[in-house]
């Protein structure tokens, strides 16, 4: 059977969803769609990481139980499902039972191997990326993702993972699997890392500093470390520690932004070695997005919500600026401009062809055109190359080449004229259109599905006509 299982990271609940997690999953749907497009059966995860300090934190400072608290998030991020035309069929939560049952038996069998043990923890630390820091990866003594957050000073005794002894095992696998991590410049970025030197890092948290958490198996006084625990969830949501059912699915693909490179292609593959599970498929990391060439920050007030997006350009113009406009191995900005650009070009280009050529069809010979068979095997060829790639910007641009050849057969050839000279040719030429636009729709069909849905309903049997699919600036409302 062709299985394939797709994951994002978990967006931590401790503020409402925001662009840069629209893009990861959003991109994450694209390939689901595609796979499922080329008859994979297909399991396809993401959820809300809704332990650790900062959740504790924003609980306590607005009064809230901690649970509460996260499932108020958590119903915030699953509603991106229905905003941004989603298709995932898992959605998992760490406060889940049954994920802390598997993520306590993790660490049992972490444990079993020798690779967890208790030890002094000093370190310098930073609350919002929920990870110790180095001097070598500091930038004026703060961390260069959380500048504004001052650093903590920690010293206590924790639990930790013995990291230093899979350093060798990392670097075979890099080794044997050079597309492990895409694109190929963050591989280089994290065998270099590995290659340095792993030093174990810490899996535990005291309770009666941190009480929000997966408890340690059989040591009431500590609770795990937000990433030992929220890492596991790739595999709980697959029924893991059963190994049978839908864990069959396993190994996945990991979708996942920049900043979690070393968790998910390092400090996550080591883990899966010490418990004994074979490691991740492969992992695409992608970029960050900017806002007018600025970070993003409540401060500067240049947050951009998807939801708000989706209420004034439609889920499909939305999806089409992520994958089309932002860079897919790169950072990529956010801007209005380039937004009202890029909706124009669906209005003016894919819009405007859809429209014209079922309003000719319709006009001159009832929407019956004649079936043309053209060969689009090197477009299709092109499209799974994209994919494999995870060019999503590559990919879109093969459609709309066909688009702008679509739009340049219309203008030279001008059916509207032809018809009046030589009905039969100009019926060719529509026909060859329809052909096309059908192939456009169905290519469609993994980025903008509605759009897509909505060109095969059109183009069927009797070619229809309809509304604008995007109806230009002045028409919207």
């Amino acid at each position: 059977m062709n299985r394939t299982y797709l994951t994002t990271t978990l967006p931590y609940v401790n503020a409402k969803p925001h662009i840069g997690f629209a893009l990861e999953i959003i991109q994450a749907d694209m390939l689901a769609r595609f796979a499922r497009g080329r008859g994979a059966e297909v399991i396809f995860n993401t959820g809300t990481d809704e332990h650790g300090q900062k959740i504790y934190e924003r609980a306590v400072a607005e009064g809230k139980d901690p649970q509460a608290y996260v499932d108020e998030y958590a119903a915030k991020f699953d509603a991106l499902k229905t905003s941004l035309n989603l298709t995932y069929t898992h959605f998992i939560r760490t406060s889940d039972p049954d994920h802390k049952k598997a993520a306590q038996a993790f660490w049992a069998r972490c444990e079993k191997q020798g690779d967890i043990y208790k030890s002094r923890y000093q370190v310098k630390y930073c609350v919002g990326c929920e990870l110790e820091k180095t001097e070598s990866e500091l930038s004026q003594g703060r961390c260069p993702v959380h500048p504004n957050l001052e650093l903590e000073l920690r010293d206590e005794e924790n639990y930790f993972f013995r990291w230093s002894k899979y350093q060798e095992r990392l670097l075979a696998l890099y080794a044997a699997r050079p597309d492990f991590v895409m694109p190929a410049h963050r591989l280089t970025e994290i065998r270099t890392f590995v290659e340095a030197g792993l030093n174990d890092f810490s899996i535990s948290r005291l309770k009666e500093k941190m009480p929000w958490g997966v408890p340690v198996p059989n040591d009431p006084d500590h609770v795990m470390y937000v990433w030992f625990d929220a890492l596991v969830n790739y595999i709980s949501t697959l029924g893991w520690p059963k190994e049978d059912g839908e864990f069959v699915f396993w190994p996945g693909v990991q979708v996942a932004g920049k900043d979690n490179l070393r968790q998910q292609s390092a400090m996550w593959q080591a883990m899966l070695m010490s418990a004994g599970v074979a490691p991740s498929k492969q992992i695409f990391i992608h970029g960050f997005i900017t806002a007018d060439g600025q970070k993003m920050s409540k401060s500067l007030g240049n947050v951009v919500d998807p939801f708000d997006l989706v209420a004034e350009y439609g889920t499909d113009a939305l999806r089409y600026y992520l994958l089309r406009e932002i860079p897919s191995h790169e950072d990529g900005d956010f801007s209005r401009a380039r937004m009202e650009e890029r909706y124009s070009e669906l209005a003016n280009q894919l819009g405007n062809l859809v429209s014209r050529v079922a309003a000719m069809a319709q006009k001159y010979f009832d929407g019956k055109l004649d079936p043309v068979a053209l060969d689009w095997t090197a477009r299709e060829e092109a499209l799974a190359s994209a994919i494999a790639q995870y060019d999503f910007k590559a990919y879109l641009d093969s459609v709309f080449a066909v688009v702008a050849e679509g739009n340049d057969l219309v203008d030279k050839t001008s059916p509207f004229k032809l018809v009046k000279e030589d009905a039969p040719a100009a019926k060719a030429v529509l026909s060859q259109l329809s052909e096309m636009i059908c192939f456009i729709g169905r290519a469609l069909a993994p980025a903008l599905p509605q759009t897509s849905e909505e060109i095969l309903r059109r183009y069927g049997s009797v070619i229809l006509v309809g509304e604008s699919l995007f109806p230009r600036r002045d028409e919207r409302t």
